[in-house]
């Protein structure tokens, strides 16, 4: 597999990450960075030109692992980690894609194992959009059975969430089942605003639009 193969495999996913909030409660400094982490991942998936996108996550890749060595234990920081390397994946391409979405893998499934409501339950949609965006054996860990395990669970969780949705849709699409995908790539564009994220909400509500527009060929 070239460069520009992996780079496609992997490209839905890191593209769209999985933009969610922390759960409620008192703001801590955890909290901060981890807002910080979700604004820096927006604007570098989003609003950064491609040719610099590699140094942005690159950065935002160090200001994540330091995140995670300040505030061990926290779910929510292990989950954007994975989700900032996934999306560097993207940029990345070629075979060096693989340990980033490796190692966003196994950061997902520590969070679950701490917390698996974390996210909302986002890391399970995480962690399905691995499994079906990533090659299979011999060359990834790519699985269609799990990944739909995975976001069925997410979608349970929260069974309104934008990301939730538009993940198991885009799914559905990948899977050819073009009726199905309609229905929840639909209840992801009418979901609910999330404060704080419209950075992010902006951008997932494109990736919608263009999956509607492909299921409705």
């Amino acid at each position: 597999m070239n460069a520009l193969q992996m780079k496609t495999a992997c490209a839905l996913f890191a593209m769209a990450g999985i933009a969610m909030t922390a759960s409620a409660g008192a703001a801590t400094d955890s909290d901060a960075v981890m807002t910080e982490l979700q604004h820096g991942w927006a604007q570098a998936n989003y609003q950064t030109p491609e040719d610099q996108q590699e140094k942005t996550f690159e950065a935002l890749i160090a200001k994540a692992e330091q995140a995670v060595k300040e505030n061990p234990g926290k779910p929510e920081l292990l989950a954007w980690e994975a989700i900032i390397l996934s999306s560097y994946a993207k940029v990345q391409g070629g075979f060096g894609a693989m340990d980033s979405v490796e190692k966003a893998r196994d950061l997902l499934l520590e969070a679950i194992k701490i917390d698996d409501k974390t996210l909302g339950g986002g890391v399970y949609t995480s962690l399905g959009a691995l499994y079906y965006k990533v090659p299979g054996w011999p060359i990834g860990f790519g699985n269609d059975a799990k990944a739909k395990e995975m976001l069925e669970r997410g979608l349970a969780m929260n069974p309104d969430g934008i990301d939730q949705n538009y993940f198991y849709g885009d799914f559905l699409l990948d899977q050819g089942d073009k009726e199905k995908a309609k229905e929840y790539l639909t209840k992801a564009l009418n979901a609910a605003p999330r404060p704080g994220r419209e950075d992010a909400d902006a951008g997932r509500r494109q990736e919608i639009t263009a999956d509607l527009k492909l299921a409705s060929k």
